[in-house]
């Protein structure tokens, strides 16, 4: 079973692996030929594809050059060294389990008010759903200045830019949910006169659960984006934008890949931690694997 189940996952990372050091090969391969006609040498692609995987500064780094930088910046460096992605992993990390705490509470709030409000699902979801148009790249410096103004910097400025690209899965996700309760039982609900609150917290809401933690795994990602985006305007020293920022400006790509691999890892931990969560909370009530 495990085996069945690894073998894909292998394949497509194999193949991902191949097509990137193909990709390193191709595109480092011109300032090897540039290198060589200065020198008057006519070199063949075999003579100079050593040398596109051991570039300082290569357009496209290889893999093992990305392993080698995450080892050193990981393994070999203390954490609370500047130098360490460790280090600065932990700062997106705050700002985004910040975001995703407040994105869900509001999305959970928003989706409980417009279900049972027909004003609200009228005017709110609307807007709800235009507010994603908007390019985080635009309102994320306007947020930061904002707040800048009032003196509300650090953490909480891209804990807010998390919230406004978390809330909006899971207030979709819960409104789904909440209305997915079977007609019949609350029907019946309503003949026992039961109030909103019951109907709410007995019928509607475990019945929404596993909708929940569908909405999670998506906020969760979103929110560390949200993070890394809003450390970019404000020309953080610290985080994994940060250091995608100091990779830009002194053309170390090698760093910049390693920063981007370190988030991807980062946001494949949080979703799946999310996802045993919710299959232990959803097995314990009874809900079953099928329907997830």
């Amino acid at each position: 079973m495990i085996r069945s189940r690894a073998l894909p996952v292998i394949t497509v990372v194999a193949m991902i692996i191949a097509l990137w050091y193909a990709g390193a090969a191709l595109l480092n391969a011109k300032f090897q030929y540039d290198q060589a006609e200065r020198a008057g040498k006519s070199v063949s692609f075999i003579e100079v594809l050593p040398a596109t995987m051991a570039q300082k500064r290569p357009v496209l780094p290889a893999p093992h050059q990305v392993a080698v930088e995450i080892w050193e910046t990981t393994v070999e460096k203390k954490i609370t060294s500047k130098r360490s992605l460790i280090y600065h992993a932990w700062i997106t990390l705050s700002a985004t389990l910040l975001g995703f705490v407040f994105g869900t509470l509001l999305g959970v709030a928003l989706a409980i008010g417009i279900v049972h409000s027909r004003v609200l699902d009228k005017s709110l979801m609307p807007w709800i759903i235009t507010s994603q148009t908007i390019p985080i790249l635009a309102i994320a410096p306007m947020i930061i200045v904002v707040l800048n103004s009032v003196g509300v910097t650090g953490l909480l400025p891209k804990a807010i830019i998390s919230t406004y690209l978390s809330f909006f899965p899971v207030a979709v996700g819960m409104v789904k949910g909440l209305r997915s309760a079977d007609r019949m039982h609350l029907d019946l609900m309503k003949t026992y006169s039961a109030p909103a609150s019951q109907v709410l917290w007995k019928l509607r809401w475990p019945t929404a659960v596993p909708y929940l933690f569908t909405s999670m795994k998506i906020a969760i990602a979103a929110s560390l984006v949200g993070a890394i985006v809003g450390e970019l305007p404000t020309g953080a020293v610290a985080g994994l934008g940060a250091r995608l920022l100091a990779g830009s400006y002194y053309g170390q790509t090698v760093q910049i890949w390693s920063a981007l691999i370190v988030a991807a890892i980062l946001a494949g931990t949080l979703v799946a931690l999310i996802g045993v969560i919710g299959k232990r909370v959803n097995r314990r009530m009874g809900v079953q694997e099928a329907a997830l």
